[in-house]
């Protein structure tokens, strides 16, 4: 069968350049070796956010528990994964809908190269004029001794029952968002991490509140420690992790492999295509093209770009290698503004620079950071934990922003749009919020 292009992968990003390819009459399949709708809709952010969002009615009742709420709030394990699972369950069909609609040939499975061209998924052998990969991250394996036994981020949630002790492997996000969910749930949660602290991508002043943070919710957090074994006995399980202090052993009902992702490429024979890769994913040019293939192009956590592991990135690439396939390579990704959330409690999020890479940048700048806990939208709510840090130039462009507080996820919005129309610390001072609103804190914060 010859088409025009084929998709690997049904996520965010895929779904983006097949119906754009389709709508512009180019003759278009996809495929996907899971069910259709990618990581974020079905096994990531969404059913993640639907979580959380019980996770922070638990947080908020127990701040404002004996001044003015008063009884205990618990979460329904189970009743709140009957939930979600009928918001995930509704999804692949929906998706599948929409290709249809846009006139896109859809397969189901694995797709390996054949040649520079041809893809073969299943007993099908495809052929195409560009082909797309955008088939996302995985898990990464450990390789250690019992490496396999530990769950991943995935099957965390669609744990029927929530284990009273779990031990997290690895210190990003994922671990520490699904440790304070399940902290709140009522679980012993332990974090064992290699690194000095968690989130070393993130504004290391704004990790040390969620830290501390982490600590007061009674969340066990073991920093510069490597697990090296994992032990299944019954249905307990030993986790050995070794530090400059020696070996500890850990006992625990649930061990998550939270260490961290990588492109998923496995199995792919990218060799026969000519497609060069890294550990990153697909190395590509400025147009999302490989580099070693132009028949090729990648995005989202599949390709080695400049982009951030983050959906609405991997939608904003995808775009970009839809308009290259009509129009030819003409468009490039605009990484201007990139704004990420951690749904900790309180949620952190950041945007631009963090004042280490203005400092390898040698840019000049300067810097305004605080505590934001005694003010107004703090106290009203009861929240402790409420910081900001933010970066600007000489001229008063904002380079980047660190907030860790209530609703820091919609905040961090308003200063993405600062970066990309150019605003100036004068400008956002000088605005008029809606009060009381959390946006109208941001003028104090520059």
């Amino acid at each position: 069968m010859k088409y025009d292009v084929i998709v690997i992968g049904s996520g965010m990003a895929g779904m983006t350049i097949a119906k754009k390819c389709a709508k512009k009459g180019l003759k278009t399949a996809v495929t996907d070796s899971r069910p259709y709708g990618g990581t974020c809709a079905l096994r990531g952010c969404d059913p993640k956010k639907i979580l959380v969002g019980a996770a922070e009615i638990i947080d908020r009742a127990n701040n404002m528990k004996g001044i003015g709420i008063q009884g205990d709030v618990s979460i329904n394990w189970q009743d709140l994964m009957a939930y979600k699972n009928d918001f995930v369950a509704k999804m692949p069909k929906g998706v599948e809908k929409g290709y249809e609609k846009a006139g896109v040939d859809m397969y189901h499975g694995a797709a390996s190269f054949e040649s520079e061209n041809t893809v073969r998924i299943g007993d099908n052998l495809l052929e195409a004029d560009k082909i797309v990969i955008a088939t996302g991250a995985r898990p990464v394996i450990l390789n250690i001794p019992g490496g396999g036994l530990p769950i991943d981020s995935t099957d965390f949630l669609n744990l029927e029952e929530l284990p009273k002790e779990i031990t997290f492997i690895g210190g990003g996000y994922i671990a520490m968002e699904f440790a304070h969910l399940a902290a709140r749930a009522g679980s012993k949660v332990t974090i064992i991490h290699r690194g000095k602290t968690p989130l070393e991508n993130f504004e290391a002043d704004i990790v040390k509140h969620l830290v501390n943070a982490t600590e007061e919710l009674g969340i066990e957090l073991h920093l510069e420690s490597d697990v090296i074994a994992v032990e299944k006995t019954d249905n307990r399980f030993t986790v050995k992790a070794a530090s400059k202090n020696g070996e500890k052993t850990i006992q625990t009902d649930l061990v998550v492999n939270a260490a961290g992702r990588v492109p998923e490429l496995d199995g792919m024979n990218l060799e026969k295509a000519n497609i060069s890769y890294s550990k990153k994913g697909i190395q590509v040019n400025e147009f999302l093209q490989s580099k070693t293939n132009p028949l090729v192009y990648a995005a989202g956590d599949a390709a080695e770009s400049n982009g951030l592991n983050l959906t609405p990135v991997a939608v904003m690439e995808g775009h970009a290698v839809a308009a290259n396939i009509i129009r030819g390579n003409s468009k490039t990704p605009d990484y201007t503004e990139m704004p990420s959330a951690v749904f900790t409690l309180p949620t952190l999020a950041s945007v631009g620079m963090t004042e280490k890479q203005a400092k390898e940048s040698g840019l000049e700048y300067r810097v305004k950071d605080g505590s934001a806990s005694n003010w107004y939208n703090a106290k009203r709510i009861n929240e402790s934990t409420y910081a900001y840090k933010v970066l600007s130039d000489n001229e008063g462009y904002i380079l980047g922003a660190h907030i860790i507080g209530p609703h820091a996820e919609e905040m961090i919005n308003l200063f993405a749009m600062a970066i990309r129309g150019k605003l100036t610390v004068s400008d956002i001072r000088n605005m008029v919020y809606a009060y009381p609103s959390m946006g109208s804190d941001i003028g104090s914060m520059v």
